[in-house]
């Protein structure tokens, strides 16, 4: 009987903590590039380029469908959605009635540097979407008073508007870099922009604090140097060039001096902002972890850095033939792979690294940790 008992308690409150932390936040509001886009690429690219990322197999383990997420399912917002009791966070292009529970405002490709510096200084060859971090604020400035029934005027309005929302600040710099890389800068070159994209990620926190975010995720950078594409379009004859687990040396040192340069700028504004909850939510540990030690989380070892859905190469990773491309198939089980299609991760990776924000050990402090303190 006591044993009954105690395990009554004990899964009331279990569960009185779940509903606690399902009802906390109202809503959700992210921002950043491909790896949290739930859409938005899609709807702005597809009437001027050609467009994959909305034909199958993306979606293809969750939705069942594309949904214009860069993966076979969830992305990590989602994951961190369903944790709350919220529903998945519409694409802000999409012009969804619901506002008022959260909006997606990521965007494939999106840069923490203006884009038409890219441009003007023939770093890429392309015309990039205008979706830079800067924009994406300015989208969610302009939504203000409809989510908040404010006047464009009342300032204090939105500060009570905000204090049981979520702000994610993607992991921006991954394509700033990456353009840097791929127009064959050097490691020196593409490092003394590092503090540039950490001023910029770091100007954009603030400025949703003082509009009054109390609860801020930020993310930092991934091991670029692991992916299949940058693997594929990087290649090098150097085996020095390449790490222990076969990534590139150069792409995973800047992804680490961004993160650490950005762990301190956060620092920074947590003791300038002490009512803020600001969280680090690291990246880097949780895909290099899977891709040291993928037999421990139940990857397949033999190719952690091969594309699960592409073709060709040492990588499975093709840029004429990639996935969402006619006739290039995915393989049978993504929840064994890390890259989904060479550039992105499957929904088993974001599963994982949303666990790790939520509950920790990949985040500074654990979300779930921040909100009850």
């Amino acid at each position: 009987m006591e044993l009954k008992l105690a395990f009554s308690f004990a899964l009331l409150f279990c569960l009185s903590r779940a509903s606690s932390a399902s009802r906390y936040f109202t809503s959700i509001y992210s921002f950043g590039d491909s790896y949290v886009d739930a859409g938005n690429f899609v709807i702005m690219a597809s009437s001027t380029v050609p467009v994959w990322y909305d034909k199958p197999p993306y979606g293809m383990t969750f939705f069942g469908h594309s949904t214009g997420r860069m993966s076979d399912g969830r992305v990590i917002v989602d994951f961190i959605a369903e944790e709350f009791g919220l529903p998945f966070l519409p694409p802000s292009q999409a012009n969804s009635s619901t506002l008022s529970q959260g909006l997606n405002f990521a965007v494939g490709g999106a840069t923490a540097i203006d884009t038409g510096f890219f441009e003007r200084n023939h770093i890429v060859s392309f015309k990039i979407l205008n979706t830079s971090l800067d924009v994406q604020l300015g989208w969610f400035e302009q939504l203000k008073p409809s989510i908040c029934n404010t006047t464009k005027d009342d300032a204090k309005g939105d500060k009570n508007c905000w204090g049981k929302s979520l702000f994610v600040v993607g992991e921006f710099g991954v394509n700033d870099y990456d353009f840097l890389w791929t127009a064959g800068k050097s490691k020196q070159e593409v490092e003394s922009f590092v503090p540039r994209v950490v001023r910029k990620i770091t100007v954009a926190v603030e400025r949703l604090i003082n509009q009054g975010a109390v609860y801020v995720i930020v993310a930092g950078n991934t091991p670029t140097g692991c992916a299949p594409a940058l693997l594929t379009l990087l290649a090098s004859p150097n085996r020095t060039d390449y790490d222990g687990i076969g990534c590139l040396r150069a792409l995973n040192h800047v992804s680490r001096q961004h993160n650490a340069l950005l762990r301190a700028a956060l620092e920074g504004l947590r003791a300038k902002y002490p009512h803020a909850k600001i969280i680090f939510a690291d990246f880097y540990s949780p895909i290099i972890q899977l891709t040291q030690e993928p037999d421990r989380f139940g990857f397949a070892a033999g190719g952690v850095l091969k594309a699960c859905c592409g073709t060709g190469g040492a990588y499975n990773w093709n840029a004429s033939a990639s996935c969402g491309m006619p006739g290039v198939a995915a393989c049978r089980d993504p929840s064994a792979s890390v890259s989904w299609d060479g550039i992105h991760y499957t929904e088993a990776v974001h599963r994982y690294v949303a666990e790790g924000w939520l509950h920790g050990p990949y985040a500074d402090p654990p979300i779930l940790a921040a909100i009850h303190h």
